[in-house]
């Protein structure tokens, strides 16, 4: 896994983007590529993680402002790669860019509950939420 490429900011093919999402099992609505562009488009903050050969293996998107919030609105690695720090490694990249004064905050797939605080996420009990509809 020392071959894995980390890179802040670079957009790869909206290709590239769904195949990470339908082989990770996270729920995205890949069969809309041009709904993924808008997603990619409207986010200020895309880390990549790449194997050697530039094959992407994981994403993480978020939307922020840099000094009080940012919203890591998704964190997807490929399911062969899963378990291995990729995803971990990417937060922590996040972290990294968004700086102390900035809470990272995200809402959690139902499978992925018990992942977020054996990496340093904490429970929240005071969020609500409006449902997309669509």
């Amino acid at each position: 896994m020392n071959d894995i490429k980390y890179k802040v900011g670079m957009l790869p093919k909206i290709s590239e983007i769904i195949e990470v999402y339908d082989n990770s099992g996270i729920k995205r609505p890949t069969k809309d590529s041009d709904r993924i562009a808008k997603m990619y488009e409207n986010s200020n903050l895309i880390i990549t993680a790449a194997w050697l050969n530039n094959e992407l293996i994981g994403i993480s998107r978020s939307i922020t402002d840099f000094c009080y919030a940012c919203y890591l609105s998704d964190l997807a690695v490929k399911s062969e790669y899963q378990k291995a720090g990729i995803g971990k490694q990417l937060i922590k990249l996040t972290e990294k860019e968004i700086g102390e004064e900035t809470a990272l905050i995200l809402l959690s797939a139902p499978m992925a509950m018990e992942y977020y605080p054996k990496i340093g996420f904490k429970k929240v009990n005071n969020g609500f939420i409006i449902p997309r509809t669509k």
